[in-house]
């Protein structure tokens, strides 16, 4: 028998030990106070939290500054993660270098964890890219807007380095896979968890849960929490909070090294909440009280560790003002780097294809180029 947080008895799991009841794992409350966990523990400096409060900061201001060059008409989209930086900041910490992450369209603070310049991801929002970036050269793959279709290549990857003797050992290899709770409900995320089942692949399953797949409340998705499904699929499930980053990072870096060493898939449900729009083509307020929100907004992942630093004195005032400072400028310089952008030119989209000529792209190319040479023959007369 174990014994869950609240005080009651609890079957255990056969699955590594997890307890059958709905535990929320977590290691900072939202009053800021430092709990422990026995199956968790964490050890952290003061310097290493100082750099996670500093990675919450300036994610929200990326986060803050593209939905500003949204609304004034500097990009076509953008799916904000606000009040989930900690799921992202957490989990994208406790990977290793060598490890490959494979996101969804929200996961700007595992990027910025993984050293992918923002700007790279507004290019993408902007429309002046072919949308993407060298996966191998931070281990972050292209961001997929079809949903919970990168499960399935992230599952076929982690079968892959399994395969080429990747796994096991000091040097071993894992891949993360995030996606959303609407996603649990695709075809393609539940076909991700068979194959990832039945080959013990090295990998990791991280669903943030913020409540809200586009506009259907999540009792619309699942009748279970969603973690349990891990167990119906065979390998372990658990629940963090998914607004405590130090809790979000010491599940990961666990679950990531168990993939590492050949003990197979888990999946991680981070319970956290979506505090903004969908994307910014969202209304919220038609779907949702804002009496929610509003209790969602004392959870916040940020404050509560400002709360921990203070509480425990090991920030001042100097400390919280440098990072506000160093996030204005971080601010200023994607915006300035975003309007300074050169539009594409119009046959680029062309370009990239396919790996080798292919006459039907040719002629497509060909007739799409007479067709902007009409207009400047038009000017001429």
């Amino acid at each position: 028998m174990t014994v869950n947080v609240a005080g009651r008895a609890a079957s255990a799991d056969p699955l590594r030990g997890q307890p059958e009841s709905a535990e929320l794992i977590q290691l900072l409350t939202p009053e800021g106070e430092r709990v422990e966990h026995p199956d968790y523990p964490l050890e952290i400096s003061v310097d290493e939290l100082k750099a996670l409060y500093r990675d919450l900061v300036l994610v929200r201001r990326i986060d803050f500054e593209a939905i500003a060059l949204q609304r004034q008409g500097e990009l076509g989209i953008w799916a904000s993660l606000l009040g989930q930086e900690a799921a992202q900041v957490g989990s994208g910490r406790a990977l290793e270098p060598r490890d490959m992450a494979f996101p969804t369209y929200r996961e700007h603070g595992v990027a910025w964890c993984r050293g992918l310049d923002p700007v790279r991801l507004l290019e993408l929002f902007r429309g002046v890219s072919h949308g993407g970036w060298d996966p191998k050269a931070h281990n972050f793959h292209l961001y997929t807007i079809v949903i919970g279709s990168q499960t399935l290549h992230a599952t076929g990857y982690a079968m892959g380095i399994q395969r080429d003797g990747a796994v096991g050992g000091e040097d071993g290899e894992a891949v993360i896979a995030y996606f959303g709770d609407g996603a649990t409900s695709q075809g393609d995320v539940n076909e991700a968890f068979i194959w990832a089942s039945v080959t013990n692949a090295p990998i990791v399953f991280f669903c943030q849960n913020n409540q809200w797949a586009i506009s259907e409340p999540l009792e619309r998705q699942s009748r279970t929490p969603l973690y349990r499904r891990a167990h119906g699929f065979g390998f372990p499930g658990l629940r963090v909070d998914g607004n405590d980053v130090l809790a979000c990072l010491a599940v990961t870096r666990k679950a990531m090294q168990a993939a590492r060493e050949g003990q197979g898939p888990t999946m991680i449900e981070a319970f956290t909440y979506r505090m903004g729009a969908h994307t910014t083509t969202d209304d919220p307020t038609r779907y949702r009280l804002a009496a929610e929100l509003e209790t969602w907004k004392l959870k916040d992942p940020i404050e509560r560790v400002k709360a921990y630093l203070v509480r425990s004195e090991m920030a001042d005032e100097k400390f919280f003002e440098g990072v506000d400072a160093e996030a204005a400028e971080v601010g200023t310089r994607i915006r300035k780097a975003c309007l300074e952008m050169p539009d594409p030119e119009p046959l680029r989209i062309f370009e990239n294809v396919y790996a080798e000529p292919n006459a039907m792209l040719e002629n497509e190319r060909d007739q799409y180029a007479a067709y902007l040479e009409s207009f400047e023959t038009e000017e001429a007369r």
